[in-house]
C-alpha cells in the first residue's frame, strides 16, 4: 500500500509531523525541493539554515541526510533518540571551520551555547531533521536538540581525522537528541522566524531543554529482540568490510580472537579490561574480562566470557551448537559475548532471547558499523589497519595491546610496551599463540 504524503502544493502551510513524507515537485529543477518549500532555508545541501552564521543570527536549522554518504554515515538510533551527524568539511584541503556553508562553525556555536546557561541556550536555533525518501520526497524525522544526556561534553562534538588519497583533514562528528515532539506547528515556525522561539506555540520539549537542558528524548524500544539474518549482516554497500575481515583472518583464526576483543572494547565504553586466553587453558572461552558499572569512585565489576568465530558472511552463520557452547561456559553472575563476521542463526538467536540467557551478539553489521566509525571507510584504510594491528603470521611473538576508547591500538612486544598502573601484571611470551590484553586507560 503506497505511503500517504503531503502534496507539494500544500507544503508552504503544512505542519511538520513526525515520520510524515512530504512530496517534492515534478518540474525537473531545483525548485522541486520539498524542504525549500516547507521552510525558508534554501534548496540544496545537507546543512541549511535561515540567517547568518557570521553575525550569529541563525533562526532555524535543517539537517538533511540522504543516506548516500558511505564515508559519512549519519545515523539515527530510534531506541535511544540519538542522532549522529557529520559536519560539512568532507574533503581535504580546507580548515575544520573553513567550509562554504559554514556548517561546522555553526555546529561549534550551537554546541558551545548548549553547554552554557539558559540565556545563551535561547540563542541556539531549533534544528529540524529530514531524510531522503526518493527523488525530491523527504521524511521529517524530528526536532533535534544539540547534545545528549548519555554523553559528556567532550563526546557530544568531536573533531575526527580522516584520510582521502593520502591527504589528511578534520571534520566534526556531532550528537543530537531527537525530542519527543510529535508535531511542529506552522504557528511555531512563524514565531521562530519572527524572533520569538519561546512563544506560545513553542513545544514543551524545546522549552524545557532551553530552560534547563533537560532532554525529553523520543525513545522507541524495539518490539522484536531477535534480529533477522538481514538485520545482522551489513547492508550491500558495506558487505565488503566483513568480507575483507574474514579474508584477512581466514588463515589464522587465532588472531581473529584479538580482533574480536578489540571490537568489543570499541563497542562499549564500560568494558574495563579483556584478555585473550591461551588455547590450552581457555576453558572453551576465547577471552575473558571485566565490565564496569556505576560511578567511577564506587563501581561494580561483572565478569564476562567472549567467543569469537570468523565465519564467511555469505555462509550459513553460527548455529545452536556454537552458541550453546558459550552458554555452558558462562559462570554464575557472568555474561557472554559472541562476536562473528557472519550472523547468528534464527533458532539459536531466538532460544537465547526466549530463555533470557545473558549473551550479547556482535555480528557482521555491528562490526562494519564499528570499523566505519573508526574511519575504515575504504579498502586501503581497512587493509592497512588489519595488517598493522593484527598481522597474520605462522610464528608471532607475544605482544600486549593497550586500548583506549576512540584511540588507535598501540602495538609492541612486552618489553617494548610498559603496562599502565602498578597492578598491571607482566606478560610472558606464549608458544603458538599471540595473546592480547586490553585495558582502558
Amino acid at each position: 500500500m503506497p505511503e500517504e504524503m503531503v502534496p507539494f502544493a500544500a507544503l508552504a502551510t503544512a505542519d511538520l509531523v513526525l515520520d510524515r513524507v512530504y512530496a517534492g515537485g515534478t518540474r525537473g529543477h531545483a525548485g522541486d525541493d520539498a524542504i525549500g518549500r516547507l521552510l525558508p532555508v534554501g534548496n540544496q545541501g545537507g546543512f541549511r539554515f535561515n540567517g547568518s552564521v557570521a553575525s550569529r543570527t541563525v533562526k532555524l536549522v535543517v539537517l538533511y541526510t540522504s543516506g548516500a554518504e558511505v564515508d559519512w554515515p549519519d545515523h539515527i538510533d530510534p531506541t535511544t533518540g540519538d542522532f549522529t551527524y557529520y559536519g560539512d568539511n568532507r574533503k581535504p584541503g580546507k580548515d575544520l571551520h573553513d567550509t562554504p556553508r559554514s556548517g561546522n562553525e555553526l555546529l561549534r556555536q550551537m554546541f558551545a551555547a548548549s553547554r552554557a546557561d539558559a540565556i545563551e541556550r535561547q540563542e541556539v536555533p531549533p534544528v529540524f531533521l529530514f531524510e531522503r525518501v526518493s527523488g525530491r520526497d523527504v521524511r521529517f524525522r524530528g526536532l533535534l536538540a544539540p547534545g545528549s544526556p548519555r554523553l559528556t561534553s567532550d563526546e557530544e562534538l568531536v573533531a575526527i581525522w580522516r584520510t582521502t588519497r593520502q591527504l589528511r583533514f578534520q571534520n566534526y562528528r556531532s550528537h543530537f537528541t531527537v525530542l519527543k515532539t510529535p508535531r511542529i506547528s506552522r504557528a511555531w515556525i512563524d514565531e521562530i522566524l519572527a524572533g520569538d522561539p519561546l512563544g506560545p506555540a513553542c513545544p514543551p520539549e524545546w522549552r524545557v531543554w532551553v530552560k534547563g537542558r533537560i532532554y525529553r528524548a523520543l525513545e522507541a524500544p524495539r518490539n522484536v529482540s531477535v534480529r533477522s539474518k538481514e538485520e545482522q549482516l551489513p547492508k550491500p554497500d558495506d558487505l565488503w568490510i566483513v568480507r575483507a575481515v574474514h579474508q584477512h583472518f581466514a588463515a589464522d583464526p587465532v588472531q581473529f580472537e584479538n580482533f574480536a576483543a578489540a571490537m568489543w572494547v570499541q563497542s562499549d565504553p564500560h568494558v574495563a579490561s579483556i584478555e585473550v586466553t591461551r588455547p590450552s587453558r581457555d576453558g572453551g572461552r576465547d577471552a575473558v574480562g571485566e565490565y564496569r558499572l556505576g560511578p567511577d569512585l564506587d563501581p561494580i565489576r561483572l565478569q564476562f566470557a567472549l567467543e569469537a568465530k570468523c565465519y564467511a558472511p555469505d555462509g550459513g552463520g553460527v548455529g545452536v551448537r556454537m552458541v550453546s557452547r558459550l552458554i555452558s561456559r558462562i559462570k554464575h553472575r557472568e555474561f557472554g559475548v559472541f562476536v562473528t563476521t557472519a550472523f547468528i542463526a534464527q533458532q539459536a538467536y531466538q532460544e537465547v532471547r526466549e530463555d533470557k540467557h545473558p549473551v550479547v551478539f556482535l555480528t557482521g553489521r555491528d562490526i562494519a558499523a564499528l570499523l566505519k566509525r573508526m574511519g575504515m571507510t575504504d579498502p586501503q584504510a581497512l587493509n592497512t589497519y588489519l595488517a598493522l594491528t593484527f598481522p597474520v603470521s605462522t610464528s608471532t611473538r607475544a605482544r600486549a595491546d593497550l586500548v583506549t576508547p576512540d584511540a588507535d591500538i598501540v602495538l609492541g612486544s612486552p618489553e617494548e610496551l610498559p603496562l599502565e598502573g602498578p597492578q598491571s601484571p607482566a606478560i610472558s611470551p606464549l608458544p603458538g599463540r599471540t595473546p592480547a590484553r586490553f585495558r582502558r586507560a
